[in-house]
């Protein structure tokens, strides 16, 4: 089994001088530390107005300061959201081929479509768009990342004319394909369309087998792929402090896993929230004592599974790893955990745990190779070839549009082209070509 580390960027208020400054500069020094220890995927959310709870807004840009400051890590959209009001799906092939280029192959393409309010309508989404939204921009950015040139696209909710989007990515077709996750209704798709499920909801090792049975078996018999590639595995998120006194782990990670759950519902599900004036951690607070159980006790239970010492972490994960999970995702930067306790946990997790699983994951890898073949092939097969471009049409310059404009059957001379100023005039009618002397 694999592990993964989740980086939310929360930051509860208060929020002194430099605050934000910190929280991002540590953030990548537990990058680079879980870089060194052998953790394989480093996944960055994309959240937006979602305060205290996530400031991690712009993913691409931290996952590319981790680039340059890892070597082996994988660097994960936890997600990238696909609905093109939220991101222009070519500018999201472009910066995920960017990101491949720079960090040597090493991104994973994690989607989803957000669910808050305050982020749907932000954006001008509507709730019952945002699944359709996604899957239609999803299919093309995959269209266009391994499409010389793509071809162009008129869809429901974006459309755009032939462009060769470049760069293009080291990965080929595109890079590994995953989508977020919280039911499993949402994990059953993510089979269905030949995509890695990201699931970002807590789940006990009896139900995670469930789903990691149910999500192959789906793979292996309904598999028709929205990408040009497939990618079939199960991630699941956990809480996690690792200490070698029981009581010194709970003591540091249990109230961030519970601000996580906390922040959760607060967004997600049955909190009222002021913009700029809502106290997030404030309220968290003054939660009376055992509230947290009442409002979502199984999810907290465990989350609360990978906040121990070695041995009983060691026993906790070795139970998802027997229940066929591919990789768990360690959320250890949430609340108010410090910085020095987040160091020493990865590096306490490093020294005692992970060769045990990386010494078994080389052999399970190949198994799993083995036991996926038929299926992954089967699954590929169903992959709509891509068309064959005949006719690209050309596009004019705008020296040619001037010339038009000036009446003239050639190009102007340069000292006679029209300014700006004076093309926005044309085009808006707002009057003629005016001389150089008449524009400047």
């Amino acid at each position: 089994m694999k592990f993964g580390m989740f980086i939310d960027l929360q930051i509860p208020r208060p929020w002194p001088e430099g605050a934000e400054l910190r929280l991002f500069q540590e953030a990548l020094d537990q990058v680079e530390l879980g870089d060194r220890i052998g953790i394989d995927y480093a996944w960055a959310q994309e959240h937006h107005f979602l305060e205290e709870y996530s400031h991690s807004s712009a993913p691409e840009v931290f996952l590319a300061a981790c680039s340059q400051r890892t070597q082996h890590i994988r660097l994960g959209h936890g997600i990238a959201v696909m609905s093109p009001y939220f991101n222009a799906p070519a500018r999201v092939a472009e910066r995920l081929a960017t990101l491949d280029l720079i960090s040597n192959g090493r991104v994973e393409w994690g989607t989803g479509e957000s669910g808050t309010r305050l982020e749907l309508e932000g954006f001008g989404v509507d709730f019952v768009d945002k699944r359709p939204m996604w899957a239609e921009a999803v299919r093309e950015v995959a269209r266009m990342m391994c499409m010389e040139p793509y071809p162009g696209f008129h869809g429901k909710y974006f459309s755009m004319p032939a462009r060769n989007v470049v760069p293009k990515p080291i990965q080929h077709p595109h890079p590994p394909l995953w989508a977020a996750c919280s039911n499993r209704d949402s994990l059953q798709l993510a089979a269905k369309l030949g995509i890695g499920a990201l699931t970002f909801a807590f789940a006990s090792a009896d139900e995670a087998r469930f789903w990691v049975e149910e999500y192959y078996e789906t793979f292996a018999k309904e598999c028709t792929p929205i990408g040009r590639a497939v990618n079939p595995n199960v991630a699941v998120l956990t809480g996690f402090m690792c200490h070698s006194d029981h009581e010194v782990a709970r003591t540091r990670g249990a109230e961030g896993a519970q601000f996580f759950a906390f922040g959760l519902g607060h967004y997600w599900r049955d909190g009222t929230h002021v913009p700029g004036r809502t106290r997030l951690w404030e309220e968290f607070r003054q939660q009376p004592h055992g509230a947290m159980d009442t409002v979502d006790r199984s999810r907290q239970k465990a989350g609360m599974g990978g906040i121990g010492t070695p041995d009983e972490l060691r026993e906790y994960f070795e139970a998802y790893e027997e229940a066929g999970v591919d990789q768990m995702i360690l959320l250890q930067q949430s609340g108010g955990y410090r910085h020095q306790h987040i160091c020493e946990s990865l590096q306490l997790f490093g020294d005692t745990l992970l060769p045990e699983f990386r010494e078994r994951e080389r052999k399970r890898e190949k198994e799993k190779a083995q036991r996926l073949t038929s299926d992954i092939a089967a699954a590929l097969s169903r992959i709509p070839p891509l068309e064959v471009t005949e006719s690209i049409p050309s596009i004019e310059a705008y020296p040619a549009l001037w010339a038009r404009q000036a009446g003239t059957s050639g190009d102007l001379a340069p000292d006679r082209r029209p300014g700006a100023a004076s093309l926005w005039q044309v085009q808006v009618g707002g009057g003629g070509a005016h001389t150089p002397e008449e524009t400047s």
